[in-house]
């Protein structure tokens, strides 16, 4: 039987997007299933008290691109460190996810098209078009599901994500949650891999 593990991001985050692969290699090694949870990062952020990146002090903006070059060597990536069409508003490409789900599609090879696109191709993630078109070529009915994202429906599933979320101590993109246990960021894939390999309970915190 397969385990369950919840799988919190956005495409617009790179490090969503550094972990996704590896991830997902995990998630077929130890036959999890994947509840993936887009999330609206903004107001999670503001939510759980951390800052968007424009308001952070310079020395932290300047210390996230050094990091973004030792995981993009780390994980023998190659991605631009400020894409063309970064940042963009990610509420439409997320709700793809959420809309395929809905229809009983598998998302993932939208998922893996769509950062590439954003970090690798510089594609505007923001443009419908563009969001129905990497939707095509993923084997998806594009036009149809970036109609369905933009309803009311989608936009409750999101919202919903995001109370998830928070309900379940995630604040940041990408996050996963194992049996309650959250582990944050892509640099703690590793630590996840660890947990499944040794089949222990789930860390709980005393505060």
């Amino acid at each position: 039987m397969a385990r369950p593990i919840d799988y919190y991001f956005s495409l617009q985050s790179p490090w969503a997007y550094i972990g996704h692969g590896l991830f997902q290699d995990l998630a077929s090694t130890y036959n999890l299933k994947v509840n993936y949870k887009p999330v609206l990062l903004v107001e999670l952020f503001s939510e759980t008290g951390g800052l968007p990146l424009v308001k952070r002090h310079p020395a932290r903006q300047r210390y996230r691109m050094l990091e973004l070059q030792r995981w993009r060597d780390k994980r023998g990536l190659k991605f631009h460190l400020q894409p063309e069409h970064w940042p963009f508003n990610g509420r439409l490409a997320d709700g793809v996810i959420i809309a395929a789900l809905e229809a009983g599609q598998n998302p993932e090879p939208f998922i893996r098209r769509a950062f590439a696109g954003v970090w690798e191709e510089q594609i505007n993630l923001g443009d419908p078009a563009v969001i129905a078109k990497v939707a095509d070529d993923s084997g998806l009915s594009g036009a149809k599901l970036v109609e369905h994202s933009a309803s009311n429906e989608i936009s409750a599933a999101y919202e919903q994500n995001r109370q998830d979320a928070i309900a379940a101590g995630v604040f940041g993109s990408p996050a996963w949650v194992l049996d309650g246990e959250v582990f944050w960021g892509q640099d703690r894939i590793e630590l996840l891999a660890d947990a499944l390999k040794s089949g222990r309970k789930a860390y709980t915190s005393p505060v």
